[in-house]
């Protein structure tokens, strides 16, 4: 039976930035690499080993991030991880649980996450030793952290809750202070976008709200449960602006499908959710509005038929990335700033975008889905979009008479019809000379006639009581 345990590392002020010369590098590398090449038998053995390998990892030889990376994958490519991996793992998530000590804590956790990010079982096992809210409480402990382990402990929170849903016992430990906290440190990083933490703590607040999102789908029987995104927005919006302009930059330069439906849902609830339809400022919606008619335009109509294996991965999901973004398109025209007096704004170009995505077909020539039409139908019917005309001219899907002939130049109503009676075709028929032969036809027909003749022709001579024979050639009659 497995034992919890807490590897005792004699290291208080180890795993500091120091200068060393060439041979102390090798010999420290040789170290590690004896150490995770053991071969053991027991788990008294493998538990030594792991001991040691944190000692040396925590020696301070590992200076850089590169490092610390190169060290952890000399464990995880060792015989001593891949023949005893889920002991090894436990071991690990087990110390995580326990260790207080942040040299320790640093190696343990890079362990995890580029385990993790190889074979997913390794956050499955996280969520079910309840290692959720020990990473909440080591997000908050470690802010003022200088060595990087804040930023691989949010990227572990991250990528441990994006890959499963978490329990309601899990989504009980995050309260307003959590989410407060993530927003003041985004308010803090404003100055530079590029900051390795913006990432990663926007990641981490777009994943909590997808993991709300999913139990709100069926709200009877959570009752209790608040999405803390919204309610910090809700009432502190002004104060975490800087958070909304990352959004917007971020769907601006993401290409990916999963980050850009993140990003999406969010911007969902708060263009639906009064107290937040005006949290961005009205710049920053002319920039999403921006981004949104780009990338409608850029979405191929075709690029998702499951018919086409040439289909990239994320190409398969541009069908739902482009319902999504007209979803969010509706409420950001009809309730945000876009919409007082005034302040319209691209109404044309919006328009002209409804009209080409109800128009457009894909490279099959089938037309639009359905729930796009429903979807731009939507769009047209905000008070400053509509247009007198559109009365006159509802949006309908085209049909297979109106594709044929936009793409192929066929009219499919009159390709039935014909300009000539049956009998102006019999009398013409009728009136048609035979045809003649060309003469070098004819020669070599004459001369194929000729040679069965001579095949089939028998001799007189061999006729019976004098008679004639029936297959002798009347040419021969004299």
């Amino acid at each position: 039976m497995t034992v919890r345990f807490c590897w005792a590392i004699e290291a208080s002020e180890k795993m500091q930035p120091a200068d060393h010369d060439d041979d102390q590098s090798g010999a420290f590398w040789q170290r590690v690499q004896t150490v995770v090449s053991t071969q053991c038998t027991t788990h008294e053995q493998i538990d030594d080993c792991l001991r040691s390998f944190l000692e040396a990892s925590t020696d301070g030889f590992l200076d850089t991030e590169y490092d610390i990376a190169r060290c952890c994958y000399r464990l995880i490519d060792s015989p001593l991880f891949l023949q005893n991996k889920d002991y090894v793992r436990r071991q690990f998530v087990y110390c995580l649980l326990q260790e207080e000590h942040a040299p320790v804590l640093h190696i343990v956790t890079a362990v995890l996450l580029y385990d993790g990010r190889s074979d997913e079982a390794v956050f499955e096992m996280m969520q079910t030793e309840g290692a959720f809210a020990r990473l909440l409480d080591l997000v908050q402990g470690n802010k003022d952290d200088s060595t990087g382990l804040h930023r691989l402990l949010l990227e572990l929170l991250c990528d441990m809750s994006r890959i499963q849903r978490l329990s309601l016992d899990d989504l009980a430990t995050v309260d307003d202070a959590f989410v407060i906290y993530l927003f003041e440190l985004i308010e803090e990083l404003s100055n530079d976008a590029n900051d390795p933490y913006h990432y990663p703590t926007i990641r981490v607040l777009l994943i909590l709200n997808e993991q709300y999102m999913c139990y709100a789908v069926s709200p009877e029987l959570h009752p209790t449960l608040t999405n803390r995104i919204i309610k910090v927005l809700s009432n502190h919006g002004p104060a975490y602006r800087t958070f909304g302009e990352n959004l917007i930059l971020l769907l601006n330069r993401e290409s990916a499908l999963g980050p850009q439906l993140l990003i999406l849902k969010l911007l969902y609830l708060l263009f639906t959710t009064p107290p937040t339809f005006e949290y961005f400022y009205t710049n920053d919606l002319h920039v999403l509005v921006d981004v949104i008619i780009r990338n409608l335009l850029d979405l191929d109509p075709g690029s998702d038929d499951e018919d086409h294996p040439d289909v990239s991965k994320d190409g398969g999901g541009q069908r739902a990335l482009r319902h999504t973004y007209l979803r969010v398109l509706c409420p950001l025209l009809k309730n945000t700033q876009l919409a007082h007096e005034n302040a319209h704004y691209k109404r044309e170009e919006l328009r002209k975008l409804f009209c080409l995505l109800v128009n457009r077909s894909s490279f099959h020539f089938s037309p639009v889905d359905e729930t796009v039409v429903r979807l731009v139908s939507r769009c047209r019917q905000v008070a400053w979009i509509r247009d007198e005309s559109d009365h006159e001219d509802p949006v309908s899907p085209p049909t297979d008479a109106h594709v044929a002939k936009r793409l192929l130049g066929m009219n499919l109503a009159e390709a039935g019809e014909s300009s000539l009676s049956v009998l102006d075709v019999s009398a013409k028929v009728e009136k048609e000379k035979p045809m003649v032969p060309a003469p070098r036809r004819r020669k070599r027909l004459q001369q194929q006639q000729s040679k069965e003749t001579v095949l089939l022709r028998v001799s007189p001579n061999n006729a019976q009581n004098g008679e004639r024979s029936p297959f002798d050639d009347d040419n021969n009659e004299e």
